[in-house]
């Protein structure tokens, strides 16, 4: 045996820690958005915690969380073989979590006259919560299983046109059930803001940027980044659609604080270059997040 190998199995293991970590934490913030914020302003996130919540409205005596998790545990069972042990695992994990500390989190209402506030940030925690979780590898859904048996059956129903329109029909169903147009109104606010806070905490706040350059002085801008901003620098073939000549594009990643620095460099090189600047949502490797800590 190696010694290489008792360190990948100990990074190996610290990979899994911290994705049980995530879930478990997550669990918890996702959960008390409920009874913080979701649970008496009748706000219905879809999903089959909605589901739940409609239930529990026409009938008091079933608990939101056990009620959650009495119907995601059949589609976990379906999806066992499709969606693999490991993950489904996790999801299980992740699920009855979520749905036993909805009911057992003994936390106030703290808008319970104001729905609106109740919306926002109850999509905030509420996304935070389940970003986390996803993070872990896991969800807290059978419905994204579902979702996947659909889509493998018929192939023209993406997974998320199928999540889209089963939260859609949860929504409306809930602004029925509770007997007011602005439930339903308040609850698409909570899903998309939910739905944002999600994407920020799994790719993070874009503070990189990619940077393409093309330009004739294309050598001296490639030794410049390297030497004195010390970043990497890959060079993409390229030919261009009128010249027809061939020319590499300069791309380097860096650091939202080193834009200004790099257009310097540009513009000091040559004048006349053709820069253009997108998100680099998450950077992972040298110079940046360790991709040894992704799991």
């Amino acid at each position: 045996m190696s010694v290489i190998d008792p360190l990948r199995d100990r990074a190996r293991r610290g990979q899994i820690l911290l994705a049980y970590g995530q879930i478990v934490l997550g669990s918890a913030l996702g959960a008390a958005a409920y009874p913080l914020f979701l649970n008496a302003n009748n706000i219905a996130p879809g999903g089959l915690t909605g589901v739940a919540m409609i239930l529990h409205h026409f009938f008091g005596f079933l608990p939101i969380g056990i009620t959650s998790l009495l119907l995601n545990v059949p589609l976990f069972l379906i999806g066992w073989r499709s969606s693999g042990p490991v993950f489904v695992i996790r999801c299980l994990v992740a699920t009855v979590l979520f749905s036993v500390l909805i009911d057992l989190l003994p936390l106030p209402t703290l808008t319970p006259d104001d729905p609106l506030l109740a919306s926002l940030f109850g999509g905030i925690l509420l996304g935070v919560g389940l970003g986390l979780i996803q993070r872990g590898g896991a969800t807290t859904g059978g419905t994204d299983m579902a979702a996947r048996m659909v889509h493998k059956r018929f192939s023209f129903i993406s997974v998320g046109m199928f999540l889209f329109a089963f939260d859609f029909i949860v929504v409306i169903a809930a602004g029925f059930a509770f007997g007011e147009a602005k439930a339903t109104l308040y609850a698409l606010i909570n899903i998309y803001v939910c739905s944002k806070v999600i994407d920020v905490v799994i790719i993070g706040l874009t503070a990189n940027k990619a940077c393409f350059i093309i330009s004739s002085a294309w050598e001296h801008i490639t030794e410049r980044i390297l030497k004195d901003m010390d970043r990497g620098v890959t060079q993409l073939k390229a030919r261009g659609g009128y010249s027809k000549r061939e020319h590499p594009v300069v791309m380097a990643v860096i650091a939202r604080s080193e834009l200004p620095r790099i257009k310097q460099i540009v513009r000091e090189e040559d004048e006349n270059a053709f820069m253009f600047v997108t998100e680099a949502y998450e950077a992972l490797g040298e110079g940046f997040s360790s991709l040894s800590h992704e799991e």
